[in-house]
């Protein structure tokens, strides 16, 4: 007795993985992108399988390699479109740590970056990790499960191609990451930039005092202080953010 599965099945399953491999290419998580590739297929798989309700109902024979391969093509495009506008979510958090980092004079203490193994500032570090943490407490992993789930429904398998409406929300999210940056820095910019207003006419009053090197430790502890009081603030902005970002990707699937 043998078993066997029909090629539709198969063609789905194929067509299916390519559209989530698309997306865990750029899954913003923190060290996912160094993790060995075995672990990275397995998830992909894994998340194919947990997709299956939505599979496509294709005919039950086998295509032409060039229409097998423009299938697997525009279904690995629209998964990395996804990933892409997630990922400019959490990067623009990052790029908010990394101006304040070098404004508060944290530029001069880096760490490695577990993501891309390059020198980082540590506070874009944190910021990285806590954007990896508020993306499963606050469910944004199962929603795009359900969006990718969705996304065979309005665009079926292989029919996905890249307009100038999708290329347009993605210049727009990317605006937005520039946005969220400075949203995030510019409070704490804001009081660095009165405290060397401050420590300027002290100095030109009592020019015999040594102010620089009171500039730099008050500088950051003024940033950690004002970030440790914004804290709940920015998970609000991420939280905003996110539905945002959600928001925009259901609209371009008609939702």
């Amino acid at each position: 007795m043998q078993l066997g599965l029909p090629v539709s099945t198969l063609l789905a399953f194929l067509l299916v993985l390519a559209r989530v491999g698309g997306f865990v290419a750029f899954l913003p998580l923190p060290g996912f992108r160094n993790a060995p590739e075995s672990i990275r297929a397995a998830l992909a798989v894994m998340l194919t399988l947990a997709l299956f309700p939505s599979w496509p109902s294709l005919e039950n024979t086998l295509p032409s390699i060039s229409q097998l391969t423009l299938w697997c093509f525009s279904e690995a495009g629209f998964g990395l479109a996804v990933g892409l506008s997630v990922s400019l979510l959490t990067e623009g958090f990052q790029l908010g740590a990394q101006v304040l980092g070098m404004q508060a004079g944290y530029g001069y203490a880096t760490s490695i970056d577990p993501t891309s193994q390059a020198d980082s500032g540590v506070l874009q570090i944190l910021t990285m990790l806590m954007t990896g943490l508020l993306l499963f407490s606050l469910g944004i992993d199962r929603e795009l499960l359900r969006l990718l789930g969705a996304s065979f429904t309005r665009f079926p398998a292989g029919t996905w191609a890249p307009t100038a409406a999708s290329l347009d929300t993605l210049v727009r999210l990317g605006g937005d990451m520039f946005a969220i940056g400075l949203r995030m820095a510019m409070p704490v910019i804001a009081l660095l930039l009165l405290i060397d207003l401050s420590l300027a006419l002290i100095g030109r009053m009592q020019q015999q005092l040594q102010l620089l090197s009171l500039a730099f430790p008050l500088k950051m502890l003024a940033a950690v202080a004002t970030l440790a009081a914004l804290t709940p603030l920015l998970a609000k902005l991420f939280s905003a953010s996110a539905q945002h970002t959600m928001d925009t990707l259901w609209r371009s699937l008609g939702a």
